[in-house]
């Protein structure tokens, strides 16, 4: 008894894709992804949000409507990917613009290349119409037909003309093949759809697996031209037959052929519409008696197709597993191909992207500024080319700040006070407003006076402390404690770099704290736990939720200070803490025995430093 063949699992699939320069594009419902392999055989991915099909316009989802709206759609988005991906294949020589683009960029601010893309645009649109439209009709005017009349003659016509121009393609897509650069393309269009067929298989998409599969596939392009050449068939035929006695009556051939290319262009949007429709049925079923209608399609596609090689399949996976994973995931940001690039389009393209993540702009500038080193005011000011290397730290920080993850953190280091402070996630990123609680001690602390720092975090408060009063000539000794280790590790890091001699004791709060202070200072965590996550997510996804938490009111941490902290200053001591809105008067009250406290605002006018002399 023979054993049972083993079904093989199907997936359906509503992804699908274009060749570019070394790659591929594939598009999903809510992604577009292109992949290509760069001169230094990276494989770099480019990807754009999409706004889901549900979210259209109904009329342009209308079933003979939606087909036009698609092909304009994939046109556009297609013809942007290839230049995209042009850019990417160009090597470092190359991509150096010249003398004449630099100084038409900076003094003129105009893109050369922009124009000159816009203009082969134009041009191969025309080139497309006078070889797929204009040529066939000619070449068809020469057999003794003339299509004006209806009946036999138009049927006739249109069935030649079709003949011609589907030998004029085919001549056309040989010729194409037999270019070096072009061929390469073509040899991407076959691993397009051998990533596609080997997940409509349902095999683990890995290049043995793909290269085993057909390069064929039912929702090719090259199917899509062949129906939109039957299909143009039957309307042009049924046009004539209906327009033909009235619409040609001019006893000139030549305004007899300008009018005929007229309507056909006219007529275009609803042979592709017709056609989509007509394509999107195939693709459904596998019925045989459907396969005379595919096998036209399907053979084209041994023009168009080649076998491709390693790295193109590798492209072609990695384009198709990122739109995958984007559809399933909203959350995940965009990315842009390593190019080079002038500085203001790219700065406008990442404020872009910014805003859609609901990132602030000016971010966007303080990435150019730190990585280019350039005044901040001079970002939006200064034109220049930035070259692939640039544009690729560039993007590293831009990608990595899209996730989410503060930018300080991606950079290392924050400003505090003049100083350059290490920040990671083990610690909060020192905040402006903290500042000023450092001026409090700066410009209450004499000679000799001991300070403590609870809940020192990175250490920015004792190092900007330390340094700034021995600045004045005023010497101080500083103690800074926290729970974390972590943050200890960082902020002693902190200290021998800005050459601040500082004690530290893990402790939590008071502790482990020994003797008494003329000065406390400390930022506790301060946000209402039921608050947190209402945070923006940079601050609730990142940042320490220790260095956060102050418990259900936000009031733990200052009830523990107003407890213990008076047992830890000498006679006349003072303690400065920073707190958080609305919290200064209540504060305030849980020191009962003080000889008096002061509010401080900060420059936003937010009660912000609560000072208490006990």
């Amino acid at each position: 008894m023979k054993a049972k063949k083993e079904k093989t699992t199907k997936n359906c699939t509503y992804i699908g894709g274009q060749a570019i320069m070394e790659g591929v594009m594939m598009r999903g419902k809510t992604a577009i992804v292109s992949a290509v392999c760069d001169p230094e055989g990276n494989v770099q991915i480019e990807s754009e949000r999409l706004t889901p099909p549900e979210k259209r316009s109904k009329f342009v989802r209308a079933p003979f409507i939606r087909g036009f709206f698609n092909f304009i759609d994939s046109l556009k988005r297609g013809n942007k990917a290839m230049l995209r991906s042009a850019d990417v294949t160009m090597d470092e020589e190359a991509e150096t613009p010249s003398k004449a683009e630099k100084w038409l960029a900076e003094k003129h601010k105009i893109n050369l290349k922009a124009i000159l893309e816009w203009i082969a645009v134009i041009i191969g649109v025309l080139m497309a119409i006078a070889i797929f439209i204009v040529a066939p009709q000619l070449l068809t005017n020469l057999t003794g037909f003339n299509g004006t009349s209806a009946g036999l003659d138009a049927l006739w016509f249109n069935l030649i003309e079709a003949g011609i121009r589907l030998t004029v393609f085919i001549i056309y897509v040989v010729i194409m093949g037999m270019i070096p650069a072009l061929k390469r393309v073509y040899m991407c269009h076959g691993a397009e759809h051998k990533t596609i067929n080997c997940y409509e298989k349902g095999e683990e998409l890995t290049v043995e697996n793909v290269k085993k599969a057909s390069r064929l596939h039912d929702r090719c392009g090259t199917t899509f031209l062949f129906v939109v050449m039957m299909v143009g068939i039957v309307v042009f035929s049924l046009t004539n037959l209906a327009v033909g006695h009235f619409a040609y009556l001019t006893p000139h051939e030549w305004v007899n052929n300008v009018i005929r290319i007229g309507i056909k262009l006219l007529l275009l949007p609803i042979v592709a519409s017709i056609a989509y429709e007509v394509l999107l049925l195939l693709a459904k079923t596998n019925h045989k008696f459907f396969f005379i209608f595919k096998a036209p399609g399907l053979l084209l596609q041994r023009l168009t197709t080649r076998e491709p090689d390693d790295k193109m399949m590798e492209c072609a996976i990695a384009a198709f597993n990122k739109v995958l994973e984007m559809d399933a995931d909203q959350t995940i940001p965009e990315s842009r191909f390593v190019t080079s690039a002038k500085m203001s389009e790219l700065l406008a393209d990442t404020k872009k992207r910014f805003a859609a993540a609901d990132i602030e702009e000016d971010e966007a500038e303080w990435v150019f500024a730190l990585t280019l080193d350039l005044p901040k005011s001079a970002v939006c000011t200064e034109e220049r080319i930035l070259k692939r290397v640039v544009v690729r730290d560039l993007m590293r920080i831009i990608d990595e700040r899209l996730t989410g993850r503060p930018l300080w953190y991606i950079i290392g280091d924050a400003d505090f006070y003049g100083y350059k402070i290490k920040v990671d996630e083990r610690v909060l990123i020192p905040r402006p407003e903290t500042e000023e609680l450092a001026l409090q001690v700066i410009n209450t602390a004499e000679e000799g006076y001991e300070i403590l720092d609870l809940c020192t975090g990175s250490g920015a408060i004792s190092i900007a402390v330390y340094n700034e009063l021995k600045k004045k000539g005023i010497n101080v000794s500083v103690t800074a404690s926290d729970i974390s280790a972590g943050a200890l590790n960082l902020a002693k890091e902190n200290a021998e770099e800005h050459r601040a001699k500082i004690k530290f004791v893990k402790s939590n709060m008071f502790e482990k704290v020994r003797g008494k202070f003329n000065v406390i200072v400390s930022n506790p965590p301060y946000i209402p736990s039921a608050e947190i996550e209402t945070l923006q997510r940079e601050v609730k996804d990142f940042e320490p939720r220790g260095a956060l938490d102050g418990g259900e009111d936000g009031l733990d941490f200052y009830r523990i200070i107003a407890q213990e902290g008076p047992k830890h200053l000498v006679r006349g001591g003072m303690i400065v803490m920073e707190v958080g809105a609305g919290q200064a008067e209540t504060i305030v009250k849980m020191f009962k025995k003080s000889d008096y406290s002061i509010i401080v605002k900060d420059m936003a006018g937010v009660d912000r430093i609560v000072k208490i002399v006990m």
